[in-house]
């Protein structure tokens, strides 16, 4: 008597044919995706205007040298002075700006304890950078 089965052995076996297929939809996706990403891709027609009107705001010119001289709209101040001569400067004028004109060779340090005076006196400073050529 022969008790023995016939067993046929499976064995597992992963396709992989599709799998090309998958990883090509992936990429193509990710592709797509990263060029939405970048906000600096959407180019925009800005509108054109038949006048200009320009904003008259008075601007006061803060100057400091590389040895930390300081001039404000061209008198020159020493630094505990820049506090008080400000004030008196922006005193009745609608949005003060103050122009920063700072040497390159001095520390963020100087600028920032700057800048903190004027953020003292709630006066607008925009920093004077020279134009590239």
């Amino acid at each position: 008597m022969n008790l023995r089965r016939n067993r046929k052995r499976f064995e597992a076996e992963v396709g992989a044919s599709s799998m090309s297929d998958i990883m090509f939809f992936l990429m193509l996706f990710f592709l797509i995706v990263s060029t939405l990403v970048n906000p600096s891709v959407i180019k925009l027609m800005l509108p054109k205007a038949s006048s200009s009107q320009s904003v008259n705001k008075q601007q006061f010119t803060l100057e400091m040298s590389l040895d930390k001289q300081f001039s404000l709209n061209g008198e020159k101040i020493t630094f505990d002075q820049i506090e008080p001569k400000l004030t008196q400067s922006v005193a009745g004028v609608n949005e003060p700006t103050v122009v920063l004109r700072i040497d390159n060779g001095l520390s963020v340090q100087d600028l920032v304890d700057v800048l903190a005076i004027g953020n003292k006196l709630k006066v607008k400073m925009i920093m004077a950078t020279q134009a590239p050529k």
